[in-house]
């Protein structure tokens, strides 16, 4: 008698792509962030 043989679960792997597009998106968010109240200050204070 044989028997089927299982296939270990695959891990997914886009998953954690995600996760680092997630960091590297929220980065770039806080960065595009800091640099306009930089500017507006900037801008705020020569007026």
């Amino acid at each position: 008698m044989s028997t089927a043989k299982k296939k270990p679960p695959v891990t997914p792997r886009p998953k954690q792509k995600e996760t680092v597009n997630k960091k590297a998106l929220i980065w770039l968010g806080v960065a595009f962030g800091v640099i306009v109240v930089v500017m507006a200050l900037l801008l705020a204070l020569d007026v």
